[in-house]
């Protein structure tokens, strides 16, 4: 999604501070809830961010993940339980790649806010691989590197470091078994399995069945991607799994394209959804944007991920992921869409009714790890067949559709053996 990084390279002493109140309630979802949401601030008429986490209690939702590390949002979290994924700008990428400078950006972004800030999570750049700038998706892995190495110099190595993906870094994604990542992104994403093998961090994926099915609505089954409960399914042969719904064949895919590429030790990464969602409004060349159908999706994987099934492929892995977004952000580039994905208005009124409202916990602690294939609700029979021509594809291929979605270019070199990751 195309993300607002203006606040994020500020000195801290140029943004303005603002303290929580003192009765600003606790969420009422307890620190490992499985359902976060973005809390995005791409727009000149929101609340204030000390109005939103009683908004979240309200929905049960104790996970937030940020674009940035403004000031007076972390403030605003502070002592009330909710843990935060916090973000790097990809124009600060280049400036954290070396030791002192990754220091710098921990002990002046990070470390002033902890404990009483729950930060559980620094994503470095958002969609970086796929983005236009090859140069800064060379610059990635090592950005991580040190500031995971800066973390655990000031005793902070409970947070995790991570990036974001879109699904445009796969080659090809239907049926889910078939899938493997683009070869000319191999030598970059090789690396990073190995990254987050050795420090246990996830790989985080931006996940959208709203863009397949705009891309060929008369392909695509909306219930499918509307993640219905009681849609068939669709098989997939290679494995015999069944898929009920869309973004959990997404997830998988992105399990077997890491499988793909090579290695045991990649069997502890655990992939997360940190994007999902679905717009309540659209321009005329955008069907299935509607209040109706966002309430459906939105409330479906709430529901999804509150059942802590995990995937059809991983059922022992629990399966987290972030609704986006918290507003509507009118200050968003793009068609109609890209300002109507709020849960709420910027006045603090619900967007549309959610059909789903979550437990007070929604977690069951989970499993990280490996799971095995079958079971848990995923069975091996369909009511509907895979399509020949392949439309429930959920690859990049899609991302080029849209063309503010930065599309990667440029040939890499072939990735190196040594690398290499399997996923089993």
């Amino acid at each position: 999604m195309p993300l607002d990084w203006r606040l994020q390279c500020l000195p801290p002493l140029l943004l303005l501070f603002l303290t929580i109140p003192s009765w600003v309630p606790h969420c009422s979802a307890t620190p490992t809830a499985l359902v976060g949401i973005n809390y995005g601030r791409v727009g000149n008429n929101l609340p204030p961010p000390s109005a939103v986490p009683p908004m979240l209690a309200s929905l049960g939702i104790g996970r937030v993940r940020l674009y940035d590390t403004d000031p007076a949002v972390l403030r605003a979290f502070a002592n009330t339980g909710v843990e935060l994924v916090v973000g790097l700008a990809d124009r600060c990428v280049e400036g954290v790649t070396t030791p002192d400078g990754a220091m710098a950006w921990i002990k002046g972004n990070i470390q002033p806010y902890v404990p009483a800030t729950k930060i559980a999570m620094i994503t470095v750049g958002n969609e970086v691989l796929t983005g236009n700038n090859t140069g800064l998706a060379r610059l990635l892995l090592p950005a991580m590197q040190s500031l995971h190495d800066a973390l655990a110099t000031c005793g902070l190595s409970t947070i995790s470091v991570t990036t974001a993906h879109s699904l445009a870094i796969l080659a090809t994604s239907y049926p889910p078994s078939t899938t493997y990542f683009r070869k000319d992104l191999l030598p970059l994403i090789c690396p990073i399995l190995t990254f987050h093998a050795k420090t246990c961090s996830p790989f985080l994926i931006n996940a959208y069945p709203y863009f397949a099915y705009v891309a060929q609505p008369n392909h695509v089954d909306l219930e499918y991607v509307l993640l219905e409960p009681n849609y068939g399914g669709i098989l997939d042969n290679g494995t015999g799994l069944t898929y009920p719904n869309m973004l959990l064949a997404q997830v998988d895919a992105v399990y077997h394209a890491i499988n793909a590429a090579g290695g045991d030790s990649a069997k502890t990464i655990e992939v997360r959804i940190s994007e999902t969602g679905w717009p309540s409004a659209g321009d005329s060349s955008e069907p299935g944007a509607s209040p109706e159908n966002a309430a459906k999706y939105n409330s479906n994987v709430m529901r999804l991920i509150a059942q802590n099934k995990g995937t059809p492929l991983r059922p022992g892995v629990t399966l987290r992921a972030y609704v986006f977004a918290m507003f509507n952000e009118n200050q968003k580039d793009g068609p109609t869409s890209e300002r109507n994905y709020g849960l709420f208005k910027p006045d603090g009124t619900p967007a549309y009714p959610l059909g789903y409202s979550l437990p007070v916990d929604n977690s069951t602690g989970g499993t990280h790890g490996s799971g095995t294939s079958g079971g848990f609700g995923y069975g091996a029979n369909s009511t509907i067949g895979p399509p020949d021509d392949g439309y429930y594809s959920i690859s990049g291929a899609i991302a080029e559709r849209w063309p503010w979605q930065r599309v990667v270019g440029g040939a890499i070199t072939a990735c190196a053996l040594g690398a290499l990751l399997l996923l089993f």
